[in-house]
């Protein structure tokens, strides 16, 4: 009678007891840091749009971000490419004023920045929570 392990450790030893090379494994991991420069848009309209904020979605890719706009305190106004506007609503007392230059967004793992999870960040070292999206609307 054998002992039950006899052929695991037989499977074991076999590569070093054969004439074939040995195998060698190893694990590469690679890491990516990926940070989005998203430039402030020039000039603002000729006539000043009066926005009407609706419910927004709680995440944005990317690479749907055309430019940004500062607008008023504690916002930054969002151009999205296909010509819809979003406005990020920042954490407690952010100035957007910080943010007049362009913003920085780092991407979550998943690729988007999130409401609630994610930060704006500013060329000066500033950065604010995101804490909500708007859609917003042209008031007529």
């Amino acid at each position: 009678m054998t002992h039950p392990a006899l052929p695991t450790l037989l499977l074991a030893l076999a590569p070093m007891l054969s004439d074939a090379p040995a195998v060698l494994l190893a694990q590469l991991t690679i890491h990516e840091r990926i940070v989005v420069r998203v430039r402030r848009m020039p000039v603002a309209p000729a006539k000043p749009i009066v926005w009407k904020e609706r419910k927004g979605p709680k995440c944005v890719a990317p690479a749907n971000l055309a430019g940004v706009l500062i607008t008023k305190p504690g916002t930054v106004d969002m151009v999205l490419y296909g010509g819809k506007w979003l406005r990020a609503k920042l954490d407690g007392e952010c100035k957007s004023l910080d943010f007049y230059s362009g913003i920085y967004l780092k991407p979550g793992a998943d690729g988007h920045v999130c409401a609630d999870r994610d930060v704006i960040r500013a060329r000066s070292g500033a950065k604010c929570g995101i804490s909500a999206f708007k859609a917003l609307e042209a008031k007529r």
